[in-house]
């Protein structure tokens, strides 16, 4: 028969025991040097964060397309592509210097949308060539044809050849672009002033 003597001291050798077991030792690091060989057959590569908005990447600030030749088809997917840009065609889009065909201007109010266009050069009185159409989602489609930058100018039966010719040269022009959101079309309003700024006024819907 076991005496309580030694059934005590038994106790505190199995205590002492697992204090060992769990017991924290300070072991010095063992120096290591990083693999520089080849990939392992099952090595584990981290991959990069997954990024939700991938406009969030990098940030362009104003930016131009430049297309000397292009269909009709192709040009209206590279607007549409655009919302908030505005695009030019034709003698609008030749980077002459003098006064700039197609500066747009957009503001509105709690009811309405306001826009000007510059349009220097550009006839006001061309009803058959000159329009303003204006669709529901608000895109905007300005075409017409300027007068200036011709060789010759016929003036008060007066014929001159011109020395210089720094002004936006003639021809057919187009000029798109969008309003901020959807309007009611049918009750857009315009007037294109002497100065050559067309504005026109929409309200929102």
């Amino acid at each position: 028969m076991t005496s309580p003597a030694r059934v005590e001291e038994t106790r505190k050798n199995e205590a002492e025991s697992l204090n060992i077991r769990h017991r924290i030792l300070n072991v010095a690091p063992i120096n290591s040097m990083p693999y520089i060989g080849p990939p392992l057959p099952h090595s584990y590569v981290p991959s990069s964060p997954r990024v939700e908005d991938p406009e969030a990447i990098v940030k362009v600030g104003p930016a131009m397309v430049y297309c000397p030749l292009t269909t009709s088809k192709k040009w209206d997917h590279i607007v549409s592509a655009s919302k908030t840009g505005v695009s030019l065609t034709g003698t609008a889009a030749m980077g002459q210097v003098g006064p700039v065909i197609g500066r747009v201007d957009i503001g509105e109010n709690e009811n309405s949308y306001f826009f000007r266009v510059s349009l220097p050069g550009v006839a006001r009185d061309q009803t058959d060539s000159f329009s303003c159409d204006m669709e529901p989602d608000g895109n905007v489609k300005i075409k017409g044809v300027t007068t200036t930058g011709e060789s010759i100018v016929c003036k008060n039966s007066q014929v001159f050849r011109m020395q210089s010719r720094n002004l936006c040269p003639p021809g057919h022009f187009s000029i798109t672009f969008q309003l901020p959101g959807p309007v009611n079309n049918l009750q857009f309003s315009g007037a294109f002033g002497a100065d050559g700024i067309l504005e026109g006024t929409v309200p929102k819907r």
